[in-house]
């Protein structure tokens, strides 16, 4: 086991206008399960396969533990990489394309054997052993792509996206299985995911990226409440957050005529265009005659125990959708129009220019 340091890493492809990783900084602990998640196009599959070595590095310095692997190949970095595609060879059997890159290693038989086996027993696979990829589902074949990582008993697993194939319930079923592995094997862990809803069951912290730049790094829960930017504000969070634009008034922030209340900590720093978030949960639903923000109901996803209206809001400064939940006994119909309110320690208020968070 090792911790993974990223030293300014830089990655700049042929023929760029600018460099898909501009120089992150990154330091992921020993045993920890670190999330690199983003947008299409964020630099983070790029980020990884730079700490795999499948990506050179233009400039700084990636280490695993003490030791530098900035210019050294991949298959001596002591790393195993899981892959969206699964990476299976199709004419072996599950059990031959666990051991293959310990049979590459000259790793004695009986000794591959074992591990194989144990590396089964960990991950339900003891039955398919003998079974080639395309009898398998797509979550069993993901299993024997872990199972071959697991073998190989690396300092770090690299895992690029390797939920995307599955289907909606197996991305579930599965990413508890990845989440359960990890902290049973404690293998320092690098995964990379473009779906924020598994970077937060997932990470032990979780890095935000967009542009090749590092936005957040934090445990789940904070980035969900402090988020640093609006980047990070809009991005994490399911359904997202409602972010509105303000005009800080005398200490207030004003939507169009409404006042949304905010902490004391936030209207000392607040000037000008600021714009405020609320997240669809901290909404409450009031009376007409109590000033809160009206909303006309377009659709009501009824969930159960929750419920998630959306609606619109002639209120200047409100975005297109305003998404409020409540619970799955409050009776909100389609059409209608409901007022909403919340309290100040959960309004986030951002300084539109900059982005930068105000509130503490």
């Amino acid at each position: 086991m090792a911790s993974v340091t990223f030293e300014k890493a830089q990655r700049w492809f042929p023929g760029a206008d600018v460099p898909a990783v501009p120089g992150i900084d990154l330091e992921i602990a020993d045993g920890e399960f670190m999330v690199l998640v983003g947008p299409s196009g964020c630099g983070k599959s790029t980020t990884l396969r730079m700490l795999a070595g499948l990506e050179e590095v233009n400039s700084g310095k990636i280490f695993i533990g003490d030791r530098e692997v900035t210019n050294i190949p991949p298959k001596d970095r002591d790393i195993a990489m899981v892959f969206q595609n699964y990476a299976l060879y199709p004419h072996m059997s599950v059990a031959e394309n666990m051991a293959f890159s310990l049979k590459m290693a000259k790793v004695p038989e009986e000794e591959r054997r074992r591990r194989v086996e144990d590396a089964a027993k960990i991950l339900g696979l003891t039955e398919f052993l003998d079974r080639k990829p395309k009898a398998l589902s797509g979550g069993q074949r993901q299993r024997v792509a872990m199972g071959r990582a697991i073998v190989r008993s690396p300092q770090v697993f690299c895992m690029d996206e390797p939920l995307s194939n599955l289907d909606a319930k197996m991305r579930v079923h599965t990413r508890t299985d990845i989440a359960k592995l990890q902290a049973d094997l404690g293998v320092t862990t690098v995964y990379v995911t473009h779906d924020q809803v598994e970077a937060m069951t997932m990470g032990d912290r979780v890095a935000v990226m967009k542009l090749g730049e590092l936005q957040q790094v934090d445990t789940p829960l904070r980035l969900y409440d402090k988020p640093a930017n609006l980047f990070v504000a809009g991005f994490i969070g399911s359904p997202q957050m409602n972010l509105m634009e303000a005009t800080a008034v005398d200490g207030q922030a004003k939507v169009g005529e409404y006042l949304v209340p905010v902490d004391p900590t936030a209207s000392k720093k607040m000037q000008g265009k600021i714009t405020v978030g609320v997240r669809p949960e901290n909404w409450r639903l009031v009376s007409a005659n109590e000033g809160g923000l009206p909303v006309k109901v377009t659709v009501v996803e009824e969930l159960g125990a929750d419920s998630y209206v959306y609606g619109t809001s002639d209120v200047a400064g409100v975005p297109s959708t305003v998404i409020v939940r409540v619970s799955g006994r409050d009776t909100v119909h389609k059409g209608e129009t409901v007022y909403v309110t919340t309290d100040p320690e959960h309004v986030h208020v951002f300084d539109t220019e900059t982005g930068e968070r105000l509130s503490d």
